[in-house]
């Protein structure tokens, strides 16, 4: 039986989402507390397997709380949040704080909508409480270490791939800026990144890269120019692909395949990379539920491409890189501290 303990100002949502949990026989809601102070006596006196934790809050807001969590006792956390750019920006906080996922605040009258959110809010709850998570929190409570970006220039001459495709989903912000945030200004290849995120966060999402990294990052609009140096973020709720021209590589933003599961879909981005540019492509499968990426990945394989996929071990959840590696589709199998400077060293192989 996974305890979960609900942590909310609004009492409706403590209603919603304890109501929505208890209909899984495997899930049981063991408390809810009405701001971040109680929340924090709750977990340490109830030891709850996951905090689901809104962020603004009287007394003891949810950052705070999730601040005492990770350095008291590590638990897998996922933020409520509103899908607005404010919301964005304190739901990324609180990914690099520790929190592992988040969840949507606005819950929707039209059932079709509620149901949707009471599914993936079920999933997510039974999914992190499996992994347990301890060593991911516990990193991220850590002291921050500034680490050196990697050096671009190797002995081997020009790269021979300069094309880079990301595929994440949950856990991914933190991971994607530990990896974007250690490649030098320098970087030779291009970097496509598809990460399961709403429509409100992507922006936020990809300012907050380019504001920690060396390279430049933007979210994506149909028109970019694919140059080395720099990074294109999906928009939520959108594909991106790439379309080779005789002189360059233009990014286009699409709605097709209007049917994918996710959108944007790894899927969709790294098949294109496949098409695009074949062996010259790189794809890099990082944390994440469900195997979205590995059919992209066997398209690039295909080509002559190379792949890597994220170790068990760093993983916030291992459902992604596990099915690449489960088809022996990985070129290599790499922890996130060693990723930025493996991505590096793949560019020349």
């Amino acid at each position: 039986m996974i305890k979960v303990l609900v942590v909310d100002d609004s009492a409706f949502m403590r209603k919603a989402i304890s109501t929505m949990l208890d209909k899984d026989p495997g899930i049981t809601v063991v408390g809810v507390a009405r701001n971040g102070r109680v929340g924090l006596d709750m977990v340490r006196k109830l030891d709850p397997d996951v905090v689901t934790m809104d962020i603004e809050m009287p007394e003891m807001d949810g950052l705070t709380a999730l601040r005492h969590i990770m350095m008291e006792c590590p638990r897998p956390v996922l933020m409520v949040s509103s899908l607005t750019t404010e919301g964005a920006e304190s739901t990324l906080k609180a990914m690099e704080l520790g929190a592992v996922d988040f969840i949507p605040k606005q819950l929707s009258k039209v059932s079709l909508d509620i149901i949707k959110i009471e599914r993936d809010l079920i999933e997510k709850v039974k999914t992190v409480a499996a992994r347990k998570m301890r060593h991911v929190a516990a990193r991220a409570a850590a002291p921050r270490q500034v680490r050196r970006p990697v050096a671009a220039a190797r002995a081997g001459g020009r790269p021979v791939r300069d094309v880079v495709a990301i595929g994440v989903s949950t856990g991914g912000p933190p991971v994607v800026q530990k990896i974007l945030s250690s490649l030098p200004a320098d970087f030779p290849a291009g970097i496509v990144i598809a990460q399961h995120m709403p429509a409100a966060f992507t922006g936020p999402f990809a300012a907050r890269l380019d504001s920690v990294s060396q390279i430049s990052v933007k979210e994506a609009e149909t028109g970019d120019v694919l140059r080395p140096g720099h990074a294109y973020v999906a928009p939520g709720g959108r594909h991106i692909v790439l379309d080779q021209k005789v002189s360059r590589i233009e990014v286009v933003v699409t709605d097709e395949p209007a049917d994918a599961l996710y959108k944007p879909s790894a899927n969709v981005l790294i098949s294109s990379v496949a098409r695009a540019v074949g062996r010259r492509g790189l794809g890099v499968i990082l944390t994440g539920m469900g195997n979205d990426g590995c059919e992209g990945i066997r398209d690039l394989k295909g080509k002559g491409g190379r792949a890597l996929a994220q170790s068990d071990s760093t993983c916030v959840v291992y459902g992604m890189p596990k099915a690449v590696v489960e088809r022996n589709l990985a070129d290599e199998i790499v922890d996130l501290d060693d990723m930025a400077e493996s991505i590096m060293a793949n560019l020349y192989k």
